[in-house]
């Protein structure tokens, strides 16, 4: 497949011409079975410069290797793209900047979400303002609130457009419990929900007809192929995204599972994205640049990752240089960006 021109130069060009999208020229916007209907999502990594700004040259590189090898959607500024480290003013120009170049080519569902509920109302509005297809929120993390409120805020933000809801405790300290995933889903916008609690609790969704995305990719082709799951919001596609689109998309498969499985197991073993970070610098497709307080992996768990990589076959990694371990003084770590 062509290599998809860089928004480097879509972003020069766009400032010279109309914006792409008008009610004249029959815009529809996404609907919410269009989202429903996606099985791979990558939770996209954003790379940086050495001075911490985002390095949009490295990160379309990135997002056109995801669409060439079968991506359907893409969460920008999630966890994984570290959205907690930026501004709103970055987060929502990197939501625009990747529905300008690549709105046409695959799903943009902007991470923007909150703890605060006025924080995610605005940050909702500009995102879809800017045309991302559809938002992800999580639930209030540490400043927790009562189901009640749970429901209120998340119900706050459904009006706005196709939305997917976002569950993980182990991040946000509470549990979005299937009582209030069964009155958010009555609301036409509720696309389904990113569920990181288990099997169990995705097939209690999938048997209620409530669209389900494995959040982990270690049981991602269980609950799809076992459970009903439509697929994955994945990190590890950051990395293979050919072979997690054959286990989406392939039927049951426990041998490529297996295969995968120890590349998963490393990605996680310290708090994503600091696993993502350092395999996607090792492979010479992110400049080594982390923004504090994320940190790289310690170098035998870089030697273990060249392992991996020749183990599963340098082909089904994104980039095309050499994986390199990297020297602790390679990399560089940001305070201040």
């Amino acid at each position: 497949m062509a290599t998809l021109k860089s928004c480097s130069v879509c972003l020069r060009e766009s400032a010279l011409q109309l914006p792409r999208h008008h009610l004249s020229d029959n815009y529809k916007r996404t609907s919410v079975d269009d989202i429903k209907s996606i099985r791979l999502i990558t939770a996209i990594k954003t790379p940086y410069l050495p001075d911490g700004r985002f390095d949009l040259e490295a990160y379309d590189a990135l997002v056109n290797m995801q669409i060439e090898n079968g991506a359907e959607g893409v969460i920008v500024g999630g966890t994984t793209g570290e959205g907690q480290l930026m501004s709103w003013d970055e987060h929502i120009m990197l939501i625009g900047h990747t529905i300008n170049c690549y709105g046409g080519s695959i799903k943009v569902i902007g991470n923007t979400g909150s703890n605060s509920t006025r924080e995610a109302i605005h940050a909702t509005e500009q995102g879809f303002a800017v045309g991302m297809h559809a938002a992800l929120h999580i639930n209030p993390y540490y400043g927790k609130t009562s189901l009640e409120g749970l429901v209120a805020h998340l119900d706050s933000v459904l009006s706005m457009g196709p939305t997917i809801v976002y569950n993980v405790p182990s991040r946000t300290g509470q549990d979005i419990p299937p009582s209030v995933v069964h009155t958010l889903a009555q609301s036409p916008n509720f696309a389904g929900i990113k569920e990181c609690v288990g099997t169990d609790r995705v097939q209690e969704y999938t048997g209620k007809k409530i669209v389900v995305w494995s959040g982990n990719d270690d049981e991602c082709h269980d609950s799809r192929w076992s459970h009903g799951a439509t697929g994955v919001i994945s990190v590890t596609s950051n990395l293979v995204p050919g072979l997690m689109r054959q286990l989406m998309f392939g039927g049951k498969n426990p041998s490529l599972n297996a295969k995968i499985m120890p590349l998963v197991k490393w990605l996680f073993q310290e708090p994503n994205p600091i696993g993502l970070n350092t395999a996607l610098a090792q492979l010479g497709v992110v400049r080594p640049v982390f923004r504090l307080p994320y940190v790289p992996l310690p170098l035998a768990k870089r030697v273990e990752f060249v392992n991996l990589v020749k183990q599963i076959g340098r082909e089904n990694f994104v980039g095309e240089k050499d994986v390199r371990v990297l020297d602790d003084d390679e990399f560089v770590l940001v305070s201040r960006y």
